[in-house]
């Protein structure tokens, strides 16, 4: 749990302090914005994204002391512990996604979770959370357009 802390304020001091603001990562594209009512408004950067969903996993880990997910596919709900959230970004619909790294604190297994994030008003938040791998093998993937296919063997 400590480190889950000291990863988002080392994470959020970077940010604020450094002025660091790396172009989103979406399917390897630069984005500029859309309009809404007519102004424009810009869209949030990878680094808002994954610091969005690391303050996330921090609040719900405060509850329990670890991100307690339930794995549909292992009929069980998984107690995890952050390792890291990955670079990339990616857009699929409305919503924005990346992976982050996880561990298992009773079986021990490693899993890469996706999370959701959706933008409205301004505001980032998560609004859903899927296991995407567990010990390396995918459940599902993702196409040259972001959009999410099952892996034969895996759940959709």
């Amino acid at each position: 749990m400590k480190r889950v802390i000291c990863f988002l304020f080392i994470f959020t001091c970077m940010g604020y302090f450094c002025g660091i603001s790396p172009a989103a990562e979406h399917g390897g594209k630069e984005h500029g914005g859309h309009e809404h009512d007519g102004v424009k408004v810009s869209e949030p950067s990878a680094e808002q994204i994954r610091a969005a969903m690391s303050e996330y996993v921090a609040k719900e880990s405060k509850k329990t002391g670890t991100l307690d997910v339930y794995d549909k596919e292992a009929g069980k709900t998984r107690k995890l512990s952050l390792i890291k959230v990955h670079e990339r970004v990616g857009k699929t619909g409305n919503y924005y996604y990346s992976c982050a790294d996880f561990k298992d604190t009773e079986s021990q297994e490693m899993l890469d979770l996706d999370l959701d994030v959706e933008s409205k008003d301004g505001n980032l938040s998560v609004v859903d959370v899927r296991v995407h791998k567990v010990g390396g093998k995918e459940r599902y993937t993702y196409d040259a357009k972001d959009n999410r296919i099952p892996v034969a063997g895996g759940s959709k």
